[in-house]
């Protein structure tokens, strides 16, 4: 069965909100709607998302604020709508993890080809990271929203960045990851950590969900090029 993927509309203006909710759902996209910028969040902690359109301009929490909250957790692709012409306001909203952007009043033909394709983009040639990861029969549990972890029934602490290396190698099972692509990947390119930081994570994370962490079955490690997740 085909994924129907859901998209995250935020606007405080409800004819914005119609008028593309409409579109994106003549497309074949599920839709879901917010007005101000708190709003959104708590719908991105409880919802699966695949992609958020996010004005600038927002009730409560900005825009700019939503959308650094949103990416310091997930790399969920982001289009920022904005009314502002300044080319600073662009650039800050890419520099925060904003993948697109378009400038009020806009085509909402040429939005819906700029969704189509990010998503394509996003999510080429696999599937969206689904929030309940379940290994093993229950051996190892990973719920990506909740950030929880269980292992053999029992609930794994994680510090977030540990949690953010697990989440790398979860997104792409299988494929081998160098240190510094790993760090890329975890953290994004500003991380002023060192290569060798992610030799400690792995460690920790192995004691965290292996049976053997010298015998590792999950994060095995490949010599001479790097880590992988095992599927």
């Amino acid at each position: 069965m085909e994924l129907r993927m859901t998209i995250l509309i935020v606007d405080d203006e409800e004819k914005i909100l119609e008028v593309v909710k409409a579109y994106l759902e003549e497309d074949g996209y599920n839709v879901i709607t917010a007005s101000d910028g708190e709003a959104a969040l708590n719908i991105f902690k409880n919802e699966t998302v695949h992609l958020i359109i996010l004005d600038l301009m927002l009730p409560k929490i900005s825009g700019i604020q939503v959308c650094s909250n949103i990416r310091s957790r997930s790399e969920v692709p982001i289009l920022m709508l904005t009314a502002r012409w300044e080319e600073e306001d662009k650039i800050e909203g890419i520099s925060i993890g904003a993948d697109d952007y378009l400038t009020k009043p806009f085509s909402v033909r040429e939005l819906v080809v700029r969704v189509r394709a990010l998503i394509r983009r996003a999510y080429r040639n696999k599937e969206p990271l689904a929030d309940v990861l379940v290994f093993n029969s229950g051996d190892l549990i990973i719920d990506i929203k909740k950030f929880l972890i269980k292992k053999n029934g029992y609930i794994v602490n994680m510090t977030n960045n540990e949690f953010k290396v697990l989440k790398a190698l979860l997104t792409n099972p299988g494929q081998v990851f160098s240190r510094e692509k790993l760090v890329e990947k975890a953290f994004g390119f500003d991380y002023d950590g060192v290569d060798r930081t992610m030799d400690t994570y792995i460690k920790n994370i192995r004691q965290k969900i292996e049976d053997n962490p010298k015998e590792p079955k999950y994060i095995v490690t490949i010599y001479g090029m790097g880590y992988k997740f095992m599927e």
